[in-house]
């Protein structure tokens, strides 16, 4: 670690206002070692701030320095670093010699802390003048018997010969007789870095003499001998080979930094396809076995980009990325695991995959329901399984059918999405299909996968068998009918009961499974038999008739698919359909149902009944062509499905150019890569450009003090380099820098307060840490003292407004994934909608770069002029982790402008808000948007 890097936050004990120097020198001459303890961090302090306290220094030389208090000492180091030491004429003060000898006598002082402390204090020194005298001493304590002293020597040589080469021209020899010769680890580890900074090619010398004892050495050592084979492998070419092959033996280490800075290294220096699959394992093996679950997204990071470069050679290690699953329960573990295994199977893996996956679901199965989503995510690779590799289709819909029965709506919700999906692109397949539907389709209990499960068999029954097959199983799950004189009798046979005869009512009450009884009945409950009735005619019961509009859909496919495939008559099938369809109406007009039928389903279950009844001849190809036609172009237009028919990455294209590395210029193809990383991870602005680009006025030209601030926003931390440049020709005092924040920020570090003399600069730094993706502000005063002013003076800063496109990135869903979440968010905002911009596409695109939202499907040929109708929805994903979902529905008008509303949901009332607010500073809507919290367990209610 360089010792460049290293800095010291020095925080003073408060004490109210700094005193004058005629008290310090006070506290200095008389007082006990806590009194000039507090005198000297005082002094620090107003030598941070900009005052000089030349008078000071000759009274810390002469009643500080000989003190014995080690607590003193270190702040006279801090004194020194930071006192000025040299006069108005550029020449160091004559004082600094007493400084200078008081140092090496510490240099050669019995206590080792001492020692040790002051060679730390020497790497913070740049004064070639003091530094001359003392690098004898520290010469000598090279040799000292304890490595403490002997480490921090170390790091004061490699600063003193960094900064002033001339001071030790020989240092690197030095270093190198000290290496070999040493044997304590933290010593040879900061020897060998001094090497590598230094002169590396004595370091290489040094690595090229126990090569073969690198697996025994310490862990810090091991992590800076692989450091500096990263940085030198591009010039030593030929032993580029044996850096390779030693690093690929620390793959093998007992310390999980030292083997995944060795995988990553590898990566970053071979191709070579066995090398890589070693690295590659090396990743999986530290995500199954460190606990964090950080550690293993970033290790599976890795892994997917070193599995792009040699996508071919990687699929032999996909069960050792499948083992990963039973190491964390953590819900993005798992769903990263699967998403890179999805990515690796081939045709000679695909068997073993599906019997890992299948057992794992089974497992799954026997957990709590905390485990739904991840019983999801396994029956979604099973399902890409299927559609990729046909051969494994059978047992894979075999395996998914046992799943109906599962409490969860959402994972029999899935099956039945992924079995209509099957079904579509893999026709020899559907027969297979229908059979094993009808045989699970009693299990089937939730209203939504019901629905599929009829859909299902009313498109892909092409026999007369299949059909009779589907009828009959339709029929006897509806049961008696007429529905309402059926379930009338069953009422009066209850109210009949000797027992409950005092307690009879007229009023029907409908229990928890959909079953009806009277007020007697709930008393007598014990007496009567637990009801036959199928999850379907229950859920007709108790007012899903949205269900049975889909109930008379089917029954009308089926029906006129028998009359176009069979020489039987149809007739008895077209009778008893539209009995069925009739039951449904009355009992939704009858008072057995607690909720009466809405006109949309009683409009659509009427024209089922007019098809049958031969009124609607013109529509039949509606329900026999258009509706399997219409989903064929979903499954096709959907994005993931496309990606998941992949059996690979895309290839290069004919017109890209071909890399030759070893005809291209020598770049220093690691150091870049890995230079890069470090940009990343610490947000380094590194072109000019953009930080003059950040730059934010935060006072006026005509201020006493001239304020400006780069803002720079790094992930969940936004920093801001402040300069103040006073304007004036005094001297201001106490300049002192105020923010406070409104929103989800917290400022983590303040400015420390300065002196600015007439017309000079001065440079600090905030920190502000973002915890959530709402709009915030930070706002702040900017006060001084004037000489001889009576108080102070206070300038208001303009604010700063956080910017949450800086944490929001478009991504995709699936449409499963997006309803629910479209149902279970709390907060809507809805944005109504009115422009002059006549042009769909450019409204949708104004309206995706306002937001940084996606388009999560299709939304087709926009370019037709008699295209009047957009109905979009967006989806974006914040930094941490939120969800945000747009549905956008607009439509031309007569005058030739768009009108509409933009509907945003999210789980956080702050996301919802923002959002809003960046659609109606994106495009000029002059209706408020109204914000609206609602329950997923009821109707939502606009305000």
């Amino acid at each position: 670690m360089s010792v460049e890097s290293v800095y010291t936050i020095f925080n003073p004990s408060d004490s109210g206002d700094l005193p004058t120097v005629m008290e310090l020198k006070n506290k200095f001459e008389k007082g006990n070692d806590r009194t000039k303890i507090e005198g000297m961090e005082q002094l620090i302090s107003l030598c941070l701030g900009g005052e000089p306290c030349d008078q000071l220094l000759m009274h810390v030389i002469r009643f500080i320095l000989p003190s014995k208090n080690k607590h003193l000492k270190k702040l006279l180091h801090f004194y020194w670093e930071t006192c000025p030491k040299y006069s108005e004429d550029g020449k160091l003060k004559q004082e600094m010699i007493l400084v200078c000898n008081a140092i090496r006598n510490d240099l050669q002082h019995p206590n080792e802390f001492i020692r040790g402390a002051t060679l730390r204090f020497l790497c913070k020194l740049r004064d070639p003048e003091l530094l001359e005298p003392l690098v004898p001493s520290c010469r000598l304590c090279l040799e000292h018997r304890l490595s403490y002293v002997r480490k921090n020597a170390v790091l004061a040589i490699s600063s003193i010969y960094r900064h002033n080469p001339n001071l030790i021209p020989d240092a690197p020899e030095m270093i190198q007789s000290f290496l070999v010769v040493e044997s304590d680890f933290a010593c040879k580890r900061n020897a060998f870095n001094m090497l590598a900074r230094s002169a590396p090619e004595k370091a290489t010398e040094y690595f090229m003499q126990i090569k073969d004892q690198i697996s025994e050495l310490d862990e810090l050592l091991q992590l800076a001998i692989i450091e500096h084979l990263r940085k030198v492998a591009t010039e030593y070419t030929p032993q580029r080979a044996l850096f390779v092959k030693t690093i690929i033996g620390l793959l093998d280490a007992t310390s999980p930094s030292v083997k995944f800075e060795a995988a990553t290294t590898v990566a970053l220096l071979t191709t070579h396809p066995r090398a890589l699959s070693s690295a590659g394992l090396c990743f999986l093996n530290l995500a199954k076995n460190e606990a964090d679950n950080n550690v293993k997204l970033i290790t599976l990071d890795r892994f997917e980009t070193l599995r792009g470069k040699l996508p071919d050679t990687f699929h032999v290690l996909i069960m050792d990325l499948l083992k990963v699953l039973g190491s964390s329960p953590d819900l993005d573990v798992l769903a990263k695991v699967l998403s890179i295994a999805q990515k690796m199977i081939v045709k000679r893996n695909v068997q073993e995959v599906v019997g890992f996956l299948t057992k794992e679901l089974a497992r799954s199965g026997q957990q709590d329901t905390e485990r739904t989503k991840y019983r999801e995510l396994l029956i979604s690779a099973i399902h890409s399984c299927a559609i990729r590799f046909p051969e494994v289709a059978p047992a894979v819909v075999a395996t998914l059918m046992g799943y109906f029965n599962e409490s969860a709506t959402s994972t029999a919700v899935d099956v039945v999405t992924f079995i209509k999906e099957i079904a579509e692109l893999i026709p020899e397949l559907r027969s297979v299909i229908v059979e094993s539907l009808l045989q699970a389709f009693d299990d089937i209990k939730p209203s939504r996968a019901i629905r599929g499960a009829l859909w299902v068999m009313g498109e892909y029954s092409s026999t007369p068998e299949t059909i009779q097959s589907s009828w009959h199983k339709i029929r006897e799950a509806v049961g008696d009918v007429p529905i309402v004189a059926s379930e009338q009798a069953l009422l009066d046979k209850i109210e009949d009961q000797p027992d409950v005869a005092e307690h009879t009512s007229s009023a029907p009450r409908v229990n928890a499974d959909g079953t009806y009884a009277t007020e007697a009945s709930f008393t007598a409950q014990a007496k009567v038999a637990p009801s036959s009735r199928s999850h379907l005619r229950s859920l007709l019961i108790v007012g899903d008739f949205y269900l049975g509009s889909t109930l008379a859909t089917t029954l009308t496919k089926l029906v006129l698919q028998f009359s176009k495939l069979s020489t039987e008559s149809p007739n008895a099938m077209r009778a008893e359909a539209m009995l069925m369809m009739t039951s449904i109406i009355r009992l939704g007009q009858s008072h057995l149902c607690l909720v009466p039928i809405d006109n949309d389903n009683y409009d659509r279950i009427m024209g089922s009944i007019k098809v049958l009844g031969g009124l609607g001849t013109d529509v039949e190809p509606a329900y026999l062509e258009d509706s399997r036609q219409a989903y064929a172009r979903l499954a096709a237009e959907d994005p993931q499905k496309s990606q998941t028919l992949q059996d690979g990455p895309a290839g290069p294209d004919v017109d890209d150019k071909v890399m030759i590395r070893q005809l291209a210029a020598a770049p220093k193809i690691v150091d870049d890569e890995y230079t890069r990383d470090l940009t990343l991870a610490t947000g380094e602005i590194t072109s000019q450009a953009t930080k003059l680009d950040k730059i934010v006025g935060l006072s006026g030209f005509s201020d006493a003090i001239y304020c400006e601030a780069v803002v720079e926003v790094h992930q969940r931390d936004i920093y801001l380099e402040l300069l103040m440049v006073n304007q004036t020709n005094e001297t201001l005092q106490n300049v002192t820098l105020e923010f406070a924040t409104i929103g989800d920020l917290r400022l983590v570090e303040k400015p420390a307060p300065c002196t600015l003399a007439p017309n000079a600069f001065h440079s600090s730094r905030a920190s502000v840490k973002v915890s959530s993706t709402e709009t915030g502000a930070i706002y702040g005063t900017l006060s001084f003292d004037k000489p001889g002013a009576s108080g102070s003076e206070i300038i208001i800063l303009n604010d700063l407004h956080v910017d949450i496109m800086d944490y929001i990135q478009p991504a995709n869903c699936t449409m499963l994934a997006f309803r629910n979440m479209w149902t279970e968010f709390e907060w809507e905002n809805k944005v109504g909608v009115t422009t002059k911009i006549n042009n769909l596409a450019e409204f949708l695109q104004l309206i995706l770069k306002a937001t940084n939202m996606g388009v999560l499907f299709p939304v087709g040929d926009l370019s037709n002029e008699d295209c009047n109708f957009l109905s979009a929805n967006l989806y974006a994903r914040t930094l941490f982790g939120e969800d945000a979902l747009a549905n956008l529905s607009i439509e031309k008008t007569d005058e030739g402008t768009i009108s509409g509303h933009v509907r945003i949901r999210s789980k956080a009332q702050g996301l919802a808000l923002s959002l809003g607010d960046k659609v109606t500073s994106g495009i000029p809507i002059p209706s408020p948007y109204i914000l609206t919290a609602f329950s997923s367990k009821s109707p939502i209610k606009h305000t």
